[in-house]
């Protein structure tokens, strides 16, 4: 099974009378599809067909085979500049003990420092909901530890038996 070219080369380039030529060493303009083609094979390269959208299309006169080459090394630099962020949970209950905030607090800044978003929430398990209040007082003591480095994105609110709150790494000078 031949793989098919992603873009149409010379004869492949149909049902065209006009091209519009663009690239190097070539005058730039609009000109008859078999003047392009001739002028292409004369160099003894391919016609390769950029934008089949525009009117007249738009050809360049290149090796097809380096074209193709340049055209992944492209798309591997903007994949590698890309960065993914992840989202990173950290769970309270609302009686947690100050050594564990500090603990899961060395972790939120670790996260926050890498560029994740960290969420971090407090479970009300049982009769604990009565005690809204001081999970929303342990969120906000933990954002404001880690206001150096991050920021509130959303207050704490309360989602059924959780209080939840996003905080956003600060943007890097």
């Amino acid at each position: 099974m031949v793989k098919e070219d992603p873009h149409r080369i010379n004869n492949r380039i149909t049902g065209v009378s006009e091209v519009r030529l663009v690239g190097e060493n070539v005058e730039q303009g609009v000109y008859p599809f078999t003047e392009a083609l001739k002028m292409a094979e004369d160099q003894g390269l391919d016609l390769v067909e950029i934008s089949g959208s525009a009117v007249p299309i738009i050809v360049r006169i290149i090796e097809y085979k380096k074209f193709l080459y340049d055209l992944k090394k492209k798309q591997k630099e903007i994949k590698a500049k890309q960065a993914t962020v992840e989202m990173k949970e950290i769970r309270f209950g609302p009686n947690t003990d100050e050594h564990d905030i500090n603990f899961k607090l060395k972790h939120a800044r670790k996260f926050l420092e890498e560029g994740h978003k960290v969420k971090a929430f407090v479970f009300f398990r049982g009769r604990s909901i009565v005690f809204k209040e001081r999970g929303e007082i342990l969120l906000l003591k933990f954002a404001q530890d880690l206001e150096d480095i991050g920021i509130v994105e959303n207050m704490p609110k309360l989602e059924g038996k959780r209080m939840i709150m996003y905080l956003i790494p600060k943007k890097k000078k």
